[in-house]
């Protein structure tokens, strides 16, 4: 049974070397997707029955269609009005320069392939969801809306792996940037996930040309309040961090 495929031994020695990597460069992506494979056990099961009885999620099933495939399509993206998710993600992503290949090839990194198709077609459009939970919440790219944004994930889908990352960057955020409201953001986050639809039975295809707002009001996402407050200062910070990282490896 595909489910089978979802059930994995839980390795703590292995989360705990994935993030001491982490803790020396938070960009290593692929660090994430290891502590994630390496702390997940069967959290996915329930959630992959789930989507699988959903009506998107027995249609993608049916057809086998990749999530990422549409997140990819920048022509496609470009049609989606002015004012619609679809616009927002071609301007989260590509214009940063960035692209929906770089949480597949971190991913790729990070955990092993899943033997059954319908399973790992769940947890990887789970994973290309990323972005979109990114503008829908309101939760930028800064460490702050990273660690609030998983802690939405997390009341979501709970995944021991997901909920370890974020009491570990709690810790490093309480310590190194105590201005931030860490806690509170976390647990604003988390509260709003609760309240949310359950995003992985959404259809994001057809989310995409519509209004972004219509979309946040549809799926019952409240404004982070508490992270927007903070936010300039996270996004100083960031810079901050992101100029002395390439500052140091232009020294290299």
């Amino acid at each position: 049974m595909s489910e089978q495929a979802l059930r994995k031994k839980i390795s703590f020695p292995k989360a705990i070397q994935a993030v001491k990597v982490l803790l020396k460069d938070k960009e290593d992506t692929s660090q994430v997707f290891r502590i994630v494979e390496a702390l997940t056990g069967s959290s996915f099961v329930r959630p992959y029955r789930r989507f699988r009885r959903s009506g998107v999620g027995a249609r993608v099933l049916l057809e086998r269609s990749d999530l990422v495939d549409v997140l990819q399509d920048q022509n496609r993206l470009r049609e989606c009005p002015p004012d619609s998710l679809g616009a927002a993600y071609l301007a989260f992503v590509y214009d940063e320069g960035l692209s929906a290949d770089g949480l597949v090839e971190a991913s790729e990194a990070g955990r092993r392939s899943i033997s059954d198709p319908d399973a790992e077609r769940f947890v990887n459009r789970v994973r290309d969801m990323h972005d979109l939970w990114h503008i829908t919440t309101g939760y930028g790219r800064d460490g702050l809306g990273e660690l609030a944004l998983l802690s939405f994930s997390t009341a979501q889908i709970w995944n021991p792996g997901i909920a370890f990352i974020v009491l570990v960057g709690l810790f490093k955020t309480r310590r190194e940037t105590p201005q931030l409201p860490g806690m509170r953001a976390v647990i604003e986050g988390y509260l709003h996930g609760k309240m949310a639809l359950w995003l992985p039975k959404q259809d994001w295809e057809a989310l995409l040309d519509l209004p972004l707002q219509e979309v946040r009001s549809m799926l019952h996402i409240r404004s982070p309040e508490i992270y927007l407050r903070a936010k300039p200062e996270a996004e100083n910070i960031e810079a901050a961090f992101q100029e002395a990282r390439a500052t140091g490896q232009k020294a290299a």
